[in-house]
């Protein structure tokens, strides 16, 4: 990462990299579970089909413009939008910030934009599209090999193919407590790490679904038997896990040296 004028005009474009990746993961969010193209036709409104110009398509400046509504017929705006468009370029922009101009900054910010239309899918239709995770796999495994060879990419498979198959074990004995979309889902964030860090992030995700299950519970807002996307919870797990994995494990195993 560079520094003086030049590090500041690359995180900008890195930022603004990331709000249109945002915008586009609006669209993945909004017609995947749905069955659409995401090409065609263009952007329009959900509410009164009205076609978006360009400069209602400005990812976060034109919901400010608009006031959070439609041009059209006034119809409110989800504030999913912005949130999307916001959340995918902070982690662009992270991934600059922490890995530079690297193939490991490549991974980071390839990762950080397909999962942020897994979480949000899974949070509305309790589903993971194979059409975000099963390329997602193999853009995983091109990373992995570019930013460290061969070993690389065996790493990377092992890691997959190891987390794939404990959350396939997870769904089985569980008899549907987990879909197959969280399976392919952790297949994912293996072939972006390595099996040490998909285990942390595997670690992280099954701690965080259980402590806000036991919360929702505690608190009335969910029974035994409803069901909560884990998808979420796996996600923000394994990007931790891909980013400070190491450094977690690490941290962990010094406790008992």
């Amino acid at each position: 990462m560079g520094g003086g004028v030049e590090g500041v005009a690359a995180a900008v474009l890195a930022g603004a990299a990331g709000l249109v990746f945002g915008s586009f993961n609006n669209v993945l969010i909004h017609r995947l579970p749905r069955g659409e193209s995401v090409v065609w036709p263009g952007s329009r409104c959900p509410k009164c089909g009205h076609p978006l110009g360009w400069w209602e398509n400005i990812p976060l400046l034109s919901f400010a413009l608009l006031r959070g509504r439609c041009s059209s017929c006034a119809a409110p705006i989800s504030w999913r939008y912005p949130l999307v468009e916001a959340l995918t370029a902070l982690g662009v922009l992270h991934a600059y910030l922490r890995h530079g101009l690297t193939w490991e900054g490549a991974a980071s910010a390839a990762l950080a934009v397909l999962l942020v239309p897994v979480i949000f899918i899974d949070l509305e239709h309790r589903i993971i599209p194979d059409r975000i995770t099963l390329p997602g796999i193999l853009l995983g495994l091109a990373l992995s090999g570019s930013r460290a060879g061969l070993p690389g990419v065996e790493q990377a498979a092992l890691a997959g193919l190891g987390a794939g198959a404990f959350f396939l074990a997870v769904a089985v004995l569980s008899k549907g407590g987990m879909g197959g979309g969280d399976v392919k889902l952790a297949a994912m964030l293996g072939a972006f790490t390595d099996p040490a860090r998909v285990l942390v992030g595997a670690f992280l995700g099954i701690l965080a679904g259980g402590v806000v299950g036991l919360a929702l519970l505690a608190t009335g807002r969910k029974r035994r038997k409803d069901a909560i996307p884990f998808g979420p919870f796996l996600a923000v797990g394994g990007f931790a896990g891909a980013e400070w994995g190491r450094e977690l494990l690490s941290a962990y195993l010094s406790l008992f040296s």
